[in-house]
């Protein structure tokens, strides 16, 4: 039988408890694949991420939905931070790296805003069939094929542009269909619909994240389509190309009734993604099994 001590539940890109982005945190050396992705199926919040010690950094990351394990997660590293933090395990206004599936990835704490430099994608105007794409996300009247292409990450994401924020949070995709055809390997795995109308003056976009082949209909609030977002409106002209020493807040959650809000910067210069947020936990427990 194993114990897991003082295991967390902590809510990402937020200072209130019960909105952002959930993720479970655990920290164990003694864990197997099979255990990790028991233990995020008991969770069953959109990721739990896994720490443990590293010889190549300072920790080991890894993460995993209720169903599989995914190369990277924004808001389940920017909760790893806060609990290595919480814990003292690493000081605040400190820098900490961790090994993972993308690499070795560079994060900090500064005085409870958290931050992560996520590795820069390859961005590319999507040439694959948009019509069964728009057909399944139920936006036939709403998304304009026409008026701005569908951006590819090669992270598999695919970024779509909607011109409203009403139009955006009425959207109720068919999940079925968005799994099928995510499933037939077209080159892309999950939908990000973003509008640059937002709720709050000082943000700069909305956005909802769609991903049913990771087992997550729809993520409240998603680090690492948050920060590519910003690449793509840069090439869609939806904002300034120098975005050196400026910051974004993005918007997503609220349509969920779990409100999120995220900061990305993006310097040209040193060709350097951040995303940061505040976090807040929610619970502690013990794992026994």
């Amino acid at each position: 039988m194993k114990t897991l001590d003082d295991v967390c539940q902590i809510d990402a890109f937020t200072d209130s408890p019960f909105n952002g982005n959930p993720a479970g945190v655990v920290y164990s050396d003694e864990l197997t694949k099979e255990e990790m992705q028991l233990i995020a199926r008991e969770f069953n919040v959109s990721e739990t991420a896994f720490i443990s010690k590293s010889q190549d950094s300072d920790f080991n990351l890894r993460w995993f939905t209720p169903s599989v394990e995914v190369k990277l997660c924004g808001h389940a590293t920017i909760a790893a931070v806060h609990y290595l933090v919480q814990k003292g395990i690493i000081k605040n206004n400190s820098s900490t790296t961790f090994k993972t599936l993308s690499g070795v990835l560079k994060c900090s704490a500064q005085n409870g805003i958290y931050s992560l430099n996520l590795p820069i994608p390859d961005i590319s105007i999507f040439k694959g069939n948009k019509e069964e794409i728009v057909s399944a996300l139920g936006g036939e009247k709403i998304i304009d094929t026409e008026k701005f292409p569908f951006i590819l990450d090669d992270g598999s994401y695919l970024y779509i542009y909607v011109s409203t924020l009403d139009e955006l949070m009425r959207l109720k995709p068919d999940f079925a269909s968005l799994l099928d055809l995510s499933s037939a390997r077209r080159g892309y795995d999950a939908f990000t619909l973003f509008t640059m109308q937002t709720l709050e003056k000082e943000s700069k976009a909305h956005l909802r994240f769609f991903a049913p082949y990771y087992g997550i209909n729809e993520d409240p609030v998603t680090g690492s389509a948050n920060g590519p977002l910003l690449l793509v409106l840069r090439q869609l002209g939806l904002i300034e190309k120098n975005t050196e020493g400026k910051t974004y807040t993005f918007e997503q959650g609220d349509v969920l009734g779990r409100k999120g809000r995220i900061i990305v910067s993006y310097s040209p210069s040193k060709n350097d993604l951040t995303i940061s947020g505040k976090a807040v936990t929610v619970f502690r427990g013990e794992f026994i099994f």
